[in-house]
């Protein structure tokens, strides 16, 4: 289980230019310390933000946190504990999954969104020959299908995507009620997502014998019966990062209701205020 200083020491920090073309300036671990971008509360709580101090020349990039955990895995039960996840204007957070020379080793997106849209994202991106089925499974209620092609490529990235509609799931509806759970499930089967809010985790998750079984319909699936799920997905690493802008940011921007440009939003710091991940704890269970 990663907690409090592991996410800190047995992840590593990302300093390369974001591979997303985003507005940020990813920080070594010495300088996100250093800089108040990263660190451990005395309850536990670990932050990771973007910088909210500084005023910045239209077009600069914005020093921001990327991590990755040292550990790679192929499948399992995948809870992630957060009290809070970044939203804003210009902002896009993830928590998410990849392996080695994507597309071909796929990659799991878990929390997704840009601005200040008000629900979370669930997608998969493959080589080609995946598609998105949840054939005979019952999804929740307030489940919506984006796009079914999951094969990704550099000219086209949408992926094969679930939207929740629910309002907790993402941004600021997800912090006012201090944050919740998502938990996935990676085996031959396919892969399916969970999400809590916080005062709906089931007790065997808040003990720490997790039960996918007894948790009900899941918000996302994507069966193995239309994706070959072992040579599709394998050696991922799970990360975590808030960029600015970016590929997604830039092209939704016009549509956001932020004023200006995303790269004037990127300027300004009062832009960042909520632009920080809260993390309790990613539990990994086999």
């Amino acid at each position: 289980m990663y907690q409090g200083v592991d996410f800190l020491n047995e992840w590593d920090f990302f300093t390369g230019a974001d591979p997303t073309h985003g507005s940020v300036n990813y920080q070594s671990k010495k300088n996100a310390m250093d800089k108040g971008l990263a660190f451990v509360q005395d309850d536990g709580t670990t932050f990771l933000a973007v910088d909210d101090k500084n005023t910045l020349p239209v077009g600069a990039k914005r020093d921001s946190i990327r991590i990755t955990t040292k550990k790679k895995y192929n499948g399992g039960l995948f809870i992630a504990d957060f009290f809070a996840m970044p939203h804003g204007c210009s902002v896009w957070p993830a928590y998410w999954s990849v392996g080695p020379d994507w597309p071909h080793s796929g990659e799991i997106d878990i929390i997704e969104g840009v601005h200040n849209q008000e629900t979370n994202q669930y997608t998969l991106h493959t080589s080609s020959g995946c598609t998105l089925s949840f054939g005979s499974v019952r999804l929740a209620d307030d489940t919506q299908v984006l796009g079914k092609e999951c094969a990704s490529s550099a000219n086209s990235n949408a992926g094969c995507a679930f939207r929740d509609e629910d309002t907790r799931s993402y941004g600021k509806g997800f912090n006012l009620l201090a944050g919740g759970v998502f938990a996935h499930l990676w085996n031959n089967d396919g892969i399916k997502v969970w999400h809590f809010a916080r005062g709906e985790i089931p007790d065997d998750v808040n003990q720490k014998q997790p039960n996918p079984s007894s948790w009900g319909e899941p918000v996302a699936f994507w069966s193995s019966t239309a994706c070959n799920i072992d040579t599709h997905f394998h050696d991922h690493s799970l990360i975590i990062d808030t960029t600015l802008c970016g590929d997604f940011g830039t092209a939704t921007y016009p549509s956001s209701g932020c004023p200006g440009t995303c790269a004037q939003a990127v300027s300004d710091p009062n832009n960042f205020k909520f632009a920080k991940w809260k993390l309790n704890y990613i539990a990994v269970y086999n």
